[in-house]
């Protein structure tokens, strides 16, 4: 199938939108907001600080004049919220957005060109380059807004032209490539000079990142210099030069003092000598079982991080091969080395700070010493460095910890704290006043004003970046998820946005436990036993009521090679029966006892190993079917799909007409009907943004496409647990819905900006469809309206839902304080209609008098309006006069509210009719 260019996948959502029957179906966001999410950069208003806008990796862009006591989302009506950069003109107050993250991360999203707001954020317009996926930089000339440089990393996944750096002196209408390096390399930072703008520095960056492998480095990574305003560009870091020039230069952050005092911040990928370093995990593991056990699993992870580990194996993995004799500490060295010996002979140089007091000409290393802890192996993701306007000598860089530097990069000290989170991407450093910092890091945004000493969270929004999500049937349930770089956290479904906890002292979120969140399973019979865990398989079950955390990941027989877990390893509880649980290596395991023992009850699953610094040929998901125990799929990163019928004693492979080697993001059995199956396929890691989503009425042996009218990347597909023909498929820009099994589509994300939508679940039992989103935390979605939505309802011209009853109050129209409000009633009434058009509403009493009528302009689909129970004051008067049991009186807020009775609702349209009865029951006595 050929690649689909996300312009015009973005074209055909926006028709589907238009036509979707849902436009008053709304999503509801129902946090968290504390834990936030990953910030890409800022834009800070140099004569009012406490004006900025923040750049969120995948929850758009954000707005505060408060000083981030309050933010307002700008950037919800953009053809995406994916964000590499932001720039503003501070005079106009106009806003150019690069779009897609540059920090290559395994869900760093591709953008579409660059966008631009002239109306602080109302309206936005593209201005061309969208198949740069991920743009870096924007700079606009602040005495000329028509001429604008732009950096382009370019593709993440693949090789493409569309990158370098491109110049327009028309606003945007038209571009020019000034710097073409080659089709891997693109451009990660661009520096201007403030004093003379013709002085531009530019960051180039090789590198090639695989599902299994990522490679961030290369020789053609460096540092090039422009005198005519980005016209025209010379490499300035030549092997005379005094800075790295050879395949171990990796990402390169830019900050300016002047035209002719540049820094540069550096992940070398160089070997250090060996004499200077002996590799931390190989001294470690040389030592003795039980003294090795001792070791702090932060001290071990580190280890593991500095010899290439970061993104296959973490210290509970390692421990657990350990533990009960199963392997020696010298045996797990041998695997180790074994699967990596190019990364474990020695440390790799790590962060280093250059400087040019020449203009570039030449480099000095500033640091004395290695910055150690700082970058790992994952310099990729952070290569990030400011400098005080006014100090040559003050510098800040951002790795893991934010440093600080008062003698020009000689020797740095942390200054990020306990209330800051780690993983560093931008510090903005006030040129008024030095002490005034604001950083932005995978947690959110922190302010400074004593650099670094105390910092204020600014975490008011929901930009969590949630991968899965999960609920539980209590009375009131709650919501399950985990999230990128913050933990597992659960909380109550009706959570709503607000500062009273401040006053409580306890959020209402609780974390379940750090990491890399993800998965989870709850025992219904029990909410207090959670299944749930981190990357690469590193799983717990929760006994919160007792306060018992113990690991349950199923570990490899002594003489075998160490399972491989997907980064988001899949875990299941068997619906047939809470004790037994699943979870898949690149085996599916089966636990008869909640994880305490494990048997294997498949081979190998995929294709076998893929020999890099990721793991690969994982399974990804797992399903089993409700009418059969036993009855299981597992489908696999590199695009496998297998059935089993019998338990696990025999496996069929039934993926073979199926789009090949893509990863399967899901698989599903019917709740329906026992044949079905669904399943939905990956590309976005190939830089294919293609949908797959499939159904197969006999266990996989044939299968029907059903994307057709889908949009972007599929990440889960659910079927609805009443209407076995309505389907929700979240992508990666936003929700859909089918009404006739996949045979068509319509927008289904009214109330959520186009992110991606990562996982979704239905609590049954209270008909909602709970969202976890990759930017914009968690939402839900009243579906109880279009589960009935049946093939004689659509039929219908128009249909009223049932209306509920409800208790009157005598408190209806009181209020408590003189400034408090009154209270209200209220409640929505939803009808379906065929057409657009006028719907004629009328509510009588049992008389058959009419007590409100109001017309309503409806659209094709869903609709409603809000009744608050009352009447006219002329109808109120009538009614006490022919009635003398009917005593109706003015309410404080001067209105008159329905009598206790029985009522008739009646909406009409072009003849034709439906009604529904409702009634006003009298309070129950205390």
């Amino acid at each position: 199938m050929k690649q689909i260019t996300i312009l015009f996948l973005l074209l055909v959502q926006s028709a589907i939108s238009q036509n979707s029957l849902f436009n008053q179906v709304e999503a509801k966001n129902i946090g968290p907001t504390i834990m936030s999410g990953r910030v890409v950069d800022l834009a800070v208003n140099p004569k009012n600080p406490t004006e900025f806008y923040v750049a969120y990796a995948t929850g758009g862009l954000w707005y505060t004049n408060n000083n981030g006591t309050s933010f307002t989302p700008v950037m919800d009506s953009a053809e995406t919220v994916n964000c590499g950069s932001v720039t503003v003109d501070w005079n106009s107050g106009t806003i150019w957005v690069g779009t897609g993250e540059v920090n290559a991360s395994r869900s760093s999203y591709a953008g579409v060109g660059v966008l631009k707001s002239s109306d602080k954020g109302k309206t936005w317009e593209n201005l061309g380059l969208k198949d740069s996926h991920h743009i870096s930089r924007i700079w606009v000339n602040p005495s000329n807004l028509n001429e604008i440089v732009v950096a382009s990393v370019g593709h993440l996944y693949t090789t493409n032209k569309e990158r370098g750096i491109y110049k327009s002196t028309d606003g945007g209408k038209s571009w020019k490539q000034t710097l073409f390096v080659a089709e891997d390399t693109g451009i990660i930072d661009l520096a201007v000079s403030k004093n003379n703008p013709k002085v531009m520095f530019a960051a180039s960056w090789q590198k090639d990142r695989k599902a299994w492998h990522f490679d961030g480095d290369g020789e053609k990574s460096g540092i090039y210099k422009s005198e005519d305003g980005g016209t025209s560009w010379q490499l300035v870091t030549s092997k005379e030069s005094g800075f790295p020039a050879n395949e171990g230069v990796g990402r390169i952050g830019l900050a300016l003092f002047n035209e002719n005092v540049i820094y540069a911040v550096l992940d070398n990928q160089n070997k250090r000598p060996k004499v200077a370093s002996k590799n931390k995990l190989t001294t470690m593991l040389s030592t003795p079982g039980a003294d090795f056990m001792e070791i702090s699993n932060k001290e071990l992870n580190i280890a593991l991080k500095e010899s290439g580990f970061r993104d296959k194996y973490r210290a509970e993995n390692i421990k657990n091969w350990v533990a009960d004799n199963n392997m020696e500490p010298k045996e797990v060295l041998a695997v180790l080395s074994d699967a990596n010996k190019a990364l474990f002979e020695t440390e790799v140089i790590g962060c280093e700070v250059y400087k040019s007091g020449d203009g570039g000409k030449s480099w000095k290393k500033a640091n004395q010493n290695y910055i150690d802890d700082m970058f790992y192996t994952y310099g990729y993701y952070f290569a990030n460095i400011s400098v005080d306007e006014k100090n040559q000598n003050r510098v800040y860089i951002g790795g893991v910890p934010l440093l600080f530097s008062e003698d020009g990069g000689k020797t740095f000290d942390i200054i990020s704290k306990e209330n800051v989170h780690a993983d560093h991407h931008v510090t903005w450093v006030n040129p008024e006043n030095p002490n005034h910092i604001i950083n932005g890091n995978d947690g959110g945004v922190n302010i400074s004003y004593d650099n670094g000493g105390h910092w204020i969270k600014c975490n008011n929004e929901a930009v969590s970046q949630f991968y899965a999500v999960n609920v539980d049937y209590q009375e009131n349930y709650n919501v399950y998820g985990g999230m990128q770089d913050n933990g597992v956290w659960f909380g109550p479904n009706n959570y709503s946005h607000n500062v009273a906890w401040h006053q409580e002292g306890k959020y209402p979120y609780q974390e379940l436990m750090g990491g890399d969140g993800m998965q989870t399973q709850i025992d219904s019979r029990n909410p207090n036993v959670v299944f749930t865990g981190y990357q690469f398989g590193n799983y717990y079950k929760i006994n919160q009521k007792e306060g018992k955390f113990d690991y349950i990941t199923p570990r490899a027989p002594k003489g075998e090679k160490p399972y491989r877990f997907n980064w988001q390893t899949p875990i299941l509880l068997s619906s047939h029966n809470q004790d037994i649980l699943y979870m898949g290596s690149e085996f599916l395991h089966r636990s008869m006892n909640q994880g305490e023992t494990w048997e294997r009850i498949s081979g190998d699953l995929t294709h076998g190993a893929k020999e890099g610094n990721v793991a690969f040929g994982t399974l990804t998901t797992i399903s089993e079917s409700k009418f059969q125990f036993g009855l299981l799929y597992a489908g696999s990163d590199d695009g496998k799909i297998n059935v089993s019928k019998d338990g696990g004693a025999s496996w069929q492979l039934i993926s073979g007409n199926l789009p090949q080697n893509l990863w399967v993001s899901r698989v599903a059995a019917s709740t329906h009907k026992k044949e079905r199956v669904y399943a939905t396929l990956n590309a976005y890691r190939n830089d294919n943004f293609e949908s797959y989503a499939f159904v197969s009425e006999d266990f996989g042996a044939t299968w029907s496409n059903i994307s057709l009218g889908l949009t972007n990347s599929v990440n889960v597909i659910v079927e609805d647990s009443v209407n076995e023909n309505i389907l929700y498929v979240g992508t990666d820009n936003g929700l859909f819905i089918s009404l006739d099994k996949g045979a068509t589509w319509q927008d289904f994300s009214n109330g959520m900006p186009k992110v991606a939508v990562h996982d979704a679940v239905i609590q049954t039992k209270a008909k909602e469809l709970i969202m976890g989103t990759h930017g914009r935390s968690i939402y839900k979605i009243d579906i109880s309206k279009v589960q009935e939505l049946t093939n004689e309802v659509l039929a219908k011209n128009l249909y009223l839902f049932k209306v509920n009853d409800r208790t009157k109050s005598d408190r209806w129209g009181t209020q408590n304080y003189a400034w408090g409000t009154p209270s209200e009633p209220s409640q929505e009434i939803w009808f379906y209609s065929n057409a657009d058009g006028k719907v004629n509403v009328s509510i009588a009493n049992e008389s058959g008098k009419a007590v409100h009528t109001q017309n309503v302009a409806a659209k094709k689909g869903l609709n409603s309006f809000v009744f608050d129970y009352s009447m006219p004051k002329n109808v109120a008067d009538n009614w006490n006069k022919k009635d003398k049991n009917i005593k109706i009186k003015e309410a404080e807020n001067k209105k008159f509210y329905l009598p206790i009775g029985k009522y008739k609702v009646t909406i009409s349209k072009d003849k034709v009719s439906e009604s529904k009865t409702f009634e006003l029951t009298a309070p129950k006595k205390q």
